[in-house]
């Protein structure tokens, strides 16, 4: 009995702390991980609507109006800790796309502005999300909001 829970213990010490190996691997700056983390949360719920709004997947409401849901509660959260000063292309380099134009202060209202447009459009598609109808009428507005900020202050594809 004594020899099947040291094996137990053994392993789970041995998974313990394999996980905290790969946790403390990763590496990068918190703060970039979580603007990506929220980028690609974005992309996953825009993409679900998207693919609807093309005829690439059969429309369900139920689903579009959970995406459209997440969109809305996206762009309404407060996103200030994901941007410090420090963490863009200049300092960071292939870390993150985040060009140091969005720190300048001349820039800052530019993309106070474009952040309150994408969180209008998503609040519009959460409200239309409903129908096939409402999402095609709506995903231009989103994905527009999203590329403006994105044609100014992201680095393009390499």
């Amino acid at each position: 009995m004594r020899f099947k829970q040291g094996v137990i213990l053994g392993a789970a010490a041995a998974i313990f702390a394999g996980g905290i190996a790969i946790a403390g691997g990763h590496g990068g700056n918190p703060a970039v991980k979580a603007r990506k983390a929220h980028m690609q949360l974005y992309a996953h719920n825009l993409g679900i609507l998207g693919g609807m709004a093309k005829g690439e997947v059969e429309f369900n409401a139920e689903t579009a109006e959970l995406a459209a849901g997440n969109l809305a509660t996206l762009a309404s959260m407060n996103q200030m800790t994901y941007w410090p000063p420090g963490t863009s292309t200049a300092e960071l380099g292939e870390e993150t796309r985040a060009l140091p134009v969005g720190w300048e202060s001349a820039s800052m209202d530019d993309v106070i502005g474009k952040a309150g447009a994408l969180a209008e459009a998503a609040v519009a598609m959460q409200a239309a999300a409903g129908s096939l109808e409402g999402v095609q009428a709506n995903i231009g507005a989103v994905g527009g909001a999203c590329g403006a900020c994105h044609k100014v202050y992201r680095q393009p594809d390499s």
